[in-house]
C-alpha cells in the first residue's frame, strides 16, 4: 500500500510509511539490529506520528514491525554512552516517541509479530489496540538493567498486580498470557497477524474519524474521572453526533442491510 502523495514520510531512514484508504501503515525497518530504537529511530517515530496526527485524510494508523520481531528495545550500544548529568535530551527524545503514539489522535493499532521487549514493548503498550502473532513474545526488561520501566499505563491496562510482578521480575511471557491478562486483544498464526490487522483497519478507517478522535479522548480521560463525570462526558458526547447527517445516513444504510437478510 502505496501514496504517492507522501514521499517526505516514506524517505525516512528507518521507518516504512505508507497511506491508502484513510490507513497508514508504520512498519519499524531496522532488521539488521532487532528494530532496535536508536536515537534516529525514536525521532523518527516522533516525527511521523506528529505529521500523521495532522493529517485529516487519516483514519486509523498501524504499527508494525517485521515479520520476525516487532522491537527488541532501546539500542543498547547508544544507551551505554549516556552518562546521568547528561541524559536528558536522551529520556527527552524516547518520551516525545511515545507521546507522539499515546495522544495521536487518531486510534494506533500494534500488529505484534514476534518478540516486542522493553522499549519496544512500551511502544506497543502506547497504542489503543493491540494484536500479536500466537509465537510473540513480551517482557518489560529495564529492571535487569537498572531502569525503571513505563509503569503507568501499564497497570492501568492489566492490573496493579500483574503490572507490578512483569515489571519487577523482568521476565518474558508469551502471547497466550498476554491474550489472558487482556494485554493484546486476539492472537493470530504467525504470518498472518498484519493482513488480519488491515482487515480490522479497514472496517474502522470506514467509521466517522472526529467519533473515533472522541472515543480515544474519552477512554483517556476516563482513566483519571470520576464514574459521575465520565457519564456527564458521554452525555455531552452522545448530544454532539446523534441526529447529526452523518448518523442517520448511517442507521438508514443499516436498516436497509438488515431488511435484505
Amino acid at each position: 500500500m502505496l501514496d504517492g502523495e507522501d514521499e517526505d514520510t516514506m524517505n525516512q531512514k528507518y521507518l516504512i510509511t505508507a497511506i491508502e484508504d484513510k490507513i497508514a501503515l508504520v512498519t519499524i525497518n531496522r532488521p539488521d539490529k532487532g528494530n532496535a530504537l536508536s536515537p534516529e529511530v525514536l525521532t523518527e517515530i516522533g516525527d511521523i506520528f506528529t505529521d500523521l496526527n495532522q493529517r485529516e485524510d487519516v483514519h486509523v494508523i498501524v504499527l508494525t514491525g517485521s515479520s520476525k520481531i516487532f522491537s527488541g528495545g532501546f539500542d543498547l550500544e547508544s544507551v551505554q554512552t549516556l552518562r546521568r548529568e547528561s541524559n536528558e535530551a536522551f529520556t527527552a527524545l524516547f518520551h516525545r516517541a511515545y507521546r507522539s503514539i499515546m495522544f495521536c489522535a487518531q486510534p494506533v493499532i500494534a500488529a505484534i509479530e514476534g518478540a516486542a521487549i522493553a522499549g519496544g514493548f512500551d511502544l506497543t503498550l502506547m497504542c489503543d489496540i493491540r494484536y500479536a502473532a500466537e509465537n510473540s513474545k513480551f517482557s518489560q526488561r529495564e529492571v535487569l538493567l537498572s531502569l525503571v520501566p513505563m509503569f503507568d499505563p501499564l497497570w492501568r491496562v492489566i492490573g496493579m498486580g500483574p503490572a507490578k510482578e512483569i515489571a519487577l521480575t523482568g521476565r518474558i511471557f508469551d502471547a497466550q498470557e498476554a491474550l489472558r491478562l487482556g494485554y493484546v486483544t486476539k492472537l493470530f498464526t504467525p504470518g498472518t497477524v498484519l493482513s488480519s490487522v488491515m482487515e480490522i483497519a479497514r472496517t474502522m478507517a470506514s467509521y466517522d474519524r472526529m467519533c473515533m478522535m472522541e472515543i480515544k479522548r474519552f477512554a483517556h480521560n476516563a482513566m483519571n474521572n470520576s464514574v459521575d463525570g465520565a457519564m456527564k462526558m458521554h452525555e455531552w458526547l452522545f448530544r454532539t453526533y446523534v441526529g447529526s447527517d452523518d448518523n442517520r445516513e448511517r442507521i438508514k444504510k443499516l436498516l436497509e442491510s438488515l431488511k435484505k437478510k
